[in-house]
């Protein structure tokens, strides 16, 4: 039985989760191709997406938080929370599904920051 393109997504984020990159890479298509718009890069294949993120520096083991998926047809973008332990980072990621696999990804690693001065009569920051 097919899954539908919102459970190719967290089979993936699962998978991802062992820090089996290899195994995560069975989760995407031959063909697949992920954009990094912020760097301008482009990773192409299976090989290439288990070889980078094996090599990735980190401080321990990667956890995935999947904050959001929301689903339209077969695209899917998610919204996870990423830790090896030291680093904290956002990811939004948009997927494009095809059967039961990732074909592409176009992913954006935002950098968090200070909110400024200026706006503080508009908005409450809460403590984390």
């Amino acid at each position: 039985m097919a899954m539908d393109p919102q459970q190719v997504v967290r089979r993936f984020w699962r998978v991802m989760g062992s820090n089996d990159f290899t195994a995560a890479s069975q989760c995407l298509t031959e063909d697949f191709r992920l954009h990094w718009p912020q760097s301008g890069e482009v990773i192409e294949g299976r090989a290439n997406f288990a070889a980078i993120n094996t090599a990735y520096p980190a401080a321990g083991a990667w956890r995935f938080d999947l904050r959001r998926s929301i689903a339209d047809g077969v695209q899917v973008v998610t919204e996870v929370g990423v830790t090896d332990g030291e680093l904290k980072a956002t990811v939004l990621t948009f997927h494009t599904v095809r059967g039961d696999l990732i074909a592409l990804q176009r992913e954006f690693w935002p950098d968090p920051f200070v909110a400024p001065d200026w706006r503080a009569q508009w908005v409450r920051v809460p403590r984390m």
